[in-house]
């Protein structure tokens, strides 16, 4: 058991409340068929914990991009209905949580995060999308603005990732880190702490913050 205090917890969205791996894998793979992109290129992209036109930018000339980004965007809002599930733990820890003491920081772009958050009923006040950033993760940016918006010291911030590409962003922004074992192996994931998913983990908010239990 760990115990860790702070003053606001940032939560990546897939994998980490939620789980739609099923939904990107199909979105994806229709995506690159349409493109014409090969077996052997499109899989020495890492997909997951990235902004699509990151992942666009490595298969596509530049001048593709911009169409090739609306189309994703379009097939994976298409498929969230019955495509995204809760994972375990999120709803009863996101009730007990402030609704000023957590955001949700995430690669995908606003609609579509803001389409597969409602489609499990949750309803952040604060988020953090592809379209508020200029470097994705495993640039801090996007864990650094949300610490801004929510006027806190990224020092006294906790990321919760289960991708290495996330948890290298919360590490780079001064954060402290709990690793999900839901996407990756516990092997390659490198954080303050690493459980199976959020049912392991509970807070207690109160005047002076947050106290987080992590059962590892």
């Amino acid at each position: 058991m760990k115990i860790l205090h702070a003053d606001a917890l940032l939560f990546d969205n897939d994998g980490t409340l939620v789980s739609s791996m099923e939904s990107v894998d199909r979105c994806w793979a229709i995506w690159a068929r349409e493109y014409a992109i090969t077996a052997e290129d499109f899989a020495r992209v890492e997909l997951h914990g990235r902004p699509a036109v990151e992942i666009a930018a490595d298969l596509l000339p530049a001048d593709a991009v911009p169409d090739a980004l609306a189309r994703i965007e379009q097939l994976e809002v298409e498929d969230v209905a019955g495509g995204v599930v809760l994972l375990p733990g999120t709803a009863e820890l996101l009730a007990r949580l402030p609704a000023d003491r957590w955001a949700v920081v995430t690669s995908a772009t606003r609609r579509l995060a803001e389409a597969r958050l409602e489609e499990v009923g949750i309803r952040p006040k604060n988020l953090i999308a592809a379209d508020d950033i200029t470097r994705g993760k495993p640039d801090p940016e996007p864990y650094l603005l949300a610490a801004r918006r929510l006027g806190v010291d990224p020092a006294r911030c906790v990321v919760f990732e289960d991708a290495p590409a996330g948890l290298t962003a919360g590490r780079a922004a001064g954060m402290r880190t709990v690793a999900l074992a839901t996407t990756h192996p516990r092997s390659e994931l490198v954080a303050d702490v690493v459980v199976r998913d959020l049912s392991a983990v509970s807070v207690q908010a109160g005047g002076g913050g947050v106290e987080i239990t992590a059962m590892e």
